[in-house]
């Protein structure tokens, strides 16, 4: 795995060392003296990670942490604070500043790549997702909620703590406990399980668990898609390296040495909460985009992008396995009147209260897409003819039983709708000429009066 680091600091011995470690490790460097310069760079999207000295004249590290996070352009990069200051306020000063990580020199080989690794594997996910999320923009989402991150979002979260020393896990519940929900489990396997169950913003994993391999557990819970994406830290202690470095190659996103000090930890586990905020809410705008591609907005069905889509693959199957697949297109009879009569809000209602009608009629391996306008059209896979025309025709007669209430129940309108249907022929027939022939078979059934559903003639 390899990233951009921009390595800030005023003293060139220091940025020569960092750059030599992190070249060994296949990084790509690039380097600033100074913070106007390190500002400007990040700006213009030079870099993925930032390796930032605390001392420098001018503008200090804190300052230029605190800009970075202050500017929706730069606001996700990570941030890594060097300092030579070796006391807990001093590091949780820079995590307060905004900083993702700490480094203290003289800095370890394994911290620096362990932290870089983590924090590059983080900008990676993060990226994809804002490059998805900016789509939304087009679809005119509101994507404000990733512009901001409240710092208070990394309070008031829910910790797993899997770890079987009593004298452990009753420092960390003390020091977690004011801020976040915290949990304790002393089986691994039991643990795993209740990750999977419940919503945990964090799980914190002793490596020193007995007669267990800490490490499968994290593996397991990288391999199952309910804890995929749960942040964990590993609580290690002298001698731990190697399984430290595996555990960052298995997904592992940051951890704390034994004697833990309690301030560092807070710091940490707030981070880690923040980040799996912001990731959730990037995921969730994903997940609203792709929503807004393939649902049409007024009534909540299925778009024609969808079914162009979807459908070839039910008329694939359907040919192969050598089973029935129907089409049914149905028309809202003399809609124009209702929105001329009652005005559009009211034909707004109309669709909607139909298309909830029709979803109430149909299976749920059926596929009911709004075409346009006042016109849908339901695939129905396993279906036959017969079969398609007895559903068209209880949906039918389920419209003009009951009128649609709209302007808050003050307006009763009563409507009815046509309905043509069409079956696959085989491997000789497509989805054009089906929805042909259903098209011809509404419009018959529109000339013989409306209110009525015809199959095309066999």
């Amino acid at each position: 795995m390899t990233a951009r680091v921009l390595v800030v600091d005023d003293i060139l011995a220091n940025v020569k060392l960092l750059q030599a470690r992190l070249i060994a490790e296949y990084f790509e460097v690039i380097t600033a003296s100074n913070g106007p310069e390190a500002l400007e760079k990040c700006q213009a999207g030079l870099c993925d990670i930032i390796l930032l000295d605390v001392m420098m004249p001018g503008m200090d590290g804190y300052e230029v942490c605190r800009r970075l996070k202050a500017d929706a352009r730069t606001a996700h990069l990570p941030v890594i604070m060097v300092t030579a200051l070796d006391q807990p306020s001093d590091r949780l000063q820079g995590l307060e500043a905004g900083a993702d990580d700490f480094l203290t020199k003289p800095i370890n080989d394994i911290a620096l790549t362990t932290r870089v690794k983590s924090l590059a594997r983080l900008k990676m996910v993060t990226d994809e997702l804002q490059m998805r999320v900016s789509t939304g923009r087009e679809f005119g989402l509101d994507d404000s909620l990733t512009d901001h991150v409240d710092p208070k979002d990394g309070r008031e979260g829910k910790m797993l703590i899997v770890d079987d020393r009593a004298s452990s896990y009753e420092k960390m519940v003390s020091a977690l406990g004011r801020e976040h929900e915290v949990v304790v489990i002393t089986n691994p396997q039991e643990a795993l399980f209740r990750a999977a169950d419940e919503n945990f913003d964090l799980v914190i994993v002793s490596l020193a668990i007995e007669n267990f391999d800490a490490l499968r557990l994290c593996s397991q819970m990288r391999s199952i898609d309910r804890t995929r994406m749960i942040p964990m830290l590993l609580v290690t202690q002298e001698g731990d390296e190697a399984a430290l470095l595996r555990g960052i190659d298995l997904g592992v996103n940051d951890y704390v040495s034994r004697p833990v000090e309690t301030s560092e930890l807070q710091a940490r586990v707030r981070t880690q909460v923040k980040r799996k905020r912001l990731n959730d809410r990037l995921r969730n705008s994903v997940q609203q985009t792709m929503e807004m591609a393939i649902k049409d907005a007024l009534t909540g069905l299925n778009n024609r992008r969808y079914f162009d889509r979807h459908m070839q693959n039910l008329f694939n199957k359907a040919v192969v396995a050598n089973k029935a697949l129907s089409l049914v297109v149905i028309d809202i009879d003399h809609f124009k009147q209702v929105n001329d009569t009652y005005g559009h809000q009211a034909g707004d209602d109309v669709l909607k209260t139909f298309a909830q009608r029709l979803l109430k009629n149909i299976r749920g391996k059926d596929l009911a897409c709004r075409f346009g306008g006042e016109e849908f059209v339901i695939a129905m896979p396993e279906t036959d003819q017969e079969l398609a025309f007895v559903v068209a025709d209880r949906i039918r007669r389920e419209i003009s039983a009951h009128p649609i209430l709209v302007a808050n129940g003050s307006i009763q309108i009563a409507i009815t709708v046509s309905a043509g249907v069409a079956t696959c022929f085989g491997e000789k027939d497509s989805i054009e000429q089906m929805l042909k022939r259903s098209d011809d078979a509404l419009y018959e059934a529109k000339r013989n009066g409306r209110n009525q559903v015809i199959a095309e003639a066999a």
